[in-house]
């Protein structure tokens, strides 16, 4: 299914921005941008902020090919490195508006 979306659209898979992962597990990013265990589910939502129209699939990762996860298939509007840095910082305000609306609820 994937390659309905060359040159259209990309993969994301929650390892590529782990912050707790190595380069060599799957991480793309540098750690700097990464973040800690990020949901499928929020980088979803950090695409939809970004216009990027994402897609939840299930499948396997291929270098856990063992076991099913979920990835998130994005539009393509810059290199894959510059909008993989796009949904770090947004999953990173993200979790800072959910952390000051918790916060403020108490």
């Amino acid at each position: 299914m994937s390659r309905d979306y060359r040159n259209k659209r990309i993969i994301v898979w929650p390892a590529y921005i782990d912050s707790t992962l190595s380069r060599s597990e799957g991480r793309k990013v540098s750690l700097k941008f990464a973040v800690r265990k990020p949901k499928p589910e929020e980088i979803a939502e950090a695409a939809e902020r970004l216009g990027l129209n994402p897609i939840i699939e299930e499948s396997r990762y291929p270098r856990k090919w063992w076991e099913y996860t979920k990835r998130v298939i994005i539009d393509k509007v810059d290199s894959k490195l510059k909008t993989l840095r796009m949904i770090c910082l947004e999953i990173k305000k993200l979790r800072e508006e959910r952390k000051s609306k918790f916060y403020k609820g108490s």
